[in-house]
């Protein structure tokens, strides 16, 4: 989008008068404000941005947020957002949307959204529940998961949405913690700066149903530890001295200590976002300890506007029919009086 801002914009500008209803404690509240301060430095008009949500905690996001938007059907928010998209391409669309609104009953339109790589940005709440709904499981929830729905233990494997969405072919994969406002705040900006699809996964706790759902991740004491976060360009090293990192062992992903057995930073993998194969991002999305958020996956490609753009003009070049009256009066035609 090529727009001049003539208004320099702070968080306030963003935010609604709207009295904001999640629950105290919720992680939504640190991604909205998230949001509210990075709109400013994404270099985009106030009156071209639009949310997009569906049903459920998340979606009550465009109420809260000081610009177009639209409180959609459950699962549809990628349908219509694309609508929006492809109406006026000027647009920055975002989509909100849960584990539960995109995963299941939106599950079709969530994974075409970003095969297609239609240019929007999609934000997803993945706190592996039913919140809005009272605590029922979700397609993320983790086997032996007790829920409302599931007293005895949750029996159904869980969607990783970082898996899901490689497999649908997104070139613009990032998680993180749902306690990382600065880090979340970079990384919407890196998503509106992408053309095409992007995903962002939050790691986002449900005090009341599913509180600690990340915590092993996401806890301040042991963050540091327990997560990679990705830049790149960069080694795979983290850890609070700096000093774990991540090797290529065979096929699989290994964690080494820097300083033991000859192993340098030399030695350590080099993160490459942009690598049109995507195995090495399906190994980095599966891994667990430590679990790796940032930007994984960054791949430019053609999005869905300019393969349209591209065949229209090729048709047009080659076609018979100049306008709807050629087209009319073709052929054998004749006059009813």
């Amino acid at each position: 989008m090529e727009t001049t801002v003539e208004k320099k914009y702070t968080f306030k500008d963003f935010a609604s008068d709207q009295e904001v209803r999640w629950c105290p404690g919720c992680d939504d509240y640190v991604i909205l404000r998230a949001m509210q301060k990075a709109l400013p430095e994404m270099g985009v008009r106030k009156e071209d941005v639009v949310f997009i949500s569906g049903i459920g905690c998340s979606s009550r996001f465009p109420y809260y947020m000081d610009t177009y938007g639209m409180h959609s059907i459950h699962g549809r928010a990628p349908g219509i957002a694309s609508g929006v998209k492809l109406a006026n391409p000027d647009l920055s669309v975002w989509v909100i949307t849960g584990d539960g609104d995109a995963m299941a009953i939106g599950g079709n339109h969530f994974i075409h959204a970003l095969r297609r790589n239609i240019d929007l940005n999609i934000i997803l709440f993945n706190n592996e529940i039913y919140g809005l709904t009272k605590g029922q499981f979700s397609p993320t929830s983790l086997v032996g998961q007790k829920t409302k729905s599931s007293p005895y233990g949750n029996t159904q494997p869980p969607f990783s949405a970082g898996e899901l969405a490689l497999g649908a072919q997104a070139r613009f994969f990032a998680r993180v913690g749902g306690n990382s406002p600065k880090e979340m705040a970079q990384l919407f900006i890196e998503a509106e700066g992408f053309k095409g699809t992007s995903l962002i996964e939050v790691l986002q706790n449900c005090v009341i149903f599913n509180d600690g759902c990340f915590s092993q991740y996401t806890d301040k004491k042991i963050r540091a530890d327990q997560q990679l976060f990705l830049e790149h360009g960069k080694p795979m090293i983290f850890g609070k001295e700096r000093d774990q990192g991540l090797v290529l062992n065979g096929l699989q992903l290994e964690v080494v200590t820097l300083g033991e057995n000859g192993v340098s930073e030399a030695d350590i993998l080099v993160h490459d976002a942009t690598e049109k194969d995507p195995t090495l991002h399906q190994m980095l999305v599966r891994l667990k300890a430590p679990i790796v958020t940032g930007i994984i996956r960054r791949c430019e490609d053609l999005t869905l506007e300019e393969r349209d753009d591209e065949l229209t003009v090729k048709i047009k070049a080659n076609a018979t029919f100049k306008q709807t009256d050629d087209l009319f009066f073709a052929g054998e035609t004749y006059e009813v009086h």
